[in-house]
């Protein structure tokens, strides 16, 4: 009888564990809805930002700063400064200072185009960019193929990221959509933080490597932004982030 019931009592104990294991490892969980910013925002990240170009016009980052929903805030922001050789977002200076004076974590990204020259891009965001100790490191935003080889797309991007890294001393973020990087970029790139771009996903991008940033969602709603703004979970806490600005 004794030992019948030790037999059950380690059957009721096993279940539990194996219950435990599968909400950890195997249930995904749903995303938890966030009624100010307008949009569901996936669960288990504590650090969240934007990205802000032109088309969010005039932005108040006091409002932004101060915005909290269900004790959550806009740590970080990344905003638009250049495209190509010869664009300046219009919306950039003002950006760039409201986000530091508003303590916002901040970054800079430049549009590639991979049809030209990457060095020649990479110059003409240095000439429109001041970065400074505590500011993320730049960010390539490369999302079309503008009819490259996927070769000559790889060459010209790091001839742009490697003029960067050796302006500022650290690798520059690749921002893209998880398709394009497992498409044209690749292990190349691998050494990259990367900046992944996949939407309506329960828990993670679904990118094979280690990535960083994750914008999850383009359709969210922050104080100070008169439109809808992209939503960015960081790849662990804040302080992660942080190690990778500048210094």
């Amino acid at each position: 009888m004794k030992k019948r019931f030790k037999y059950i009592i380690y059957c009721i104990a096993f279940l539990l564990f194996a219950l435990v294991v599968a909400e950890r490892f195997f249930i995904p969980k749903k995303p938890i809805l966030y009624p100010n910013f307008g949009i569901e925002i996936p669960p288990g990240y504590a650090t969240h930002g934007i990205d802000v170009s032109r088309y969010q016009r005039c932005i108040d980052w006091e409002q932004v700063s101060k915005m909290r929903d269900r004790g959550q805030r806009i740590s970080f922001a990344i905003a638009k400064a250049t495209e190509g050789t010869n664009l300046t977002d219009g919306c950039f200076d003002q950006n760039w200072k409201g986000m530091k004076e508003h303590d916002i974590l901040r970054g800079a990204y430049l549009y590639f185009h991979p049809n030209k020259s990457g060095k020649a891009q990479a110059d003409y965001f240095m000439s429109k960019v001041q970065l400074e100790s505590g500011d993320l490191p730049p960010v390539i935003d490369i999302e079309e193929t503008n009819r490259m080889s996927d070769k000559n797309i790889q060459k010209s991007l790091k001839e742009c990221a490697d003029l960067l890294e050796s302006k500022y001393g650290k690798k520059p973020i690749i921002y893209t959509n998880v398709d394009f990087y497992e498409a044209r970029l690749g292990e190349v790139f691998d050494e990259y933080p990367l900046w992944a771009a996949h939407y309506e996903q329960c828990d993670a991008p679904k990118v094979k490597r280690k990535w960083t940033l994750w914008q999850h969602n383009c359709k969210g709603r922050v104080n100070g932004i008169g439109s809808e703004v992209d939503f960015n979970v960081v790849n662990g806490n804040l302080f992660a982030l942080k190690d990778l600005c500048l210094e």
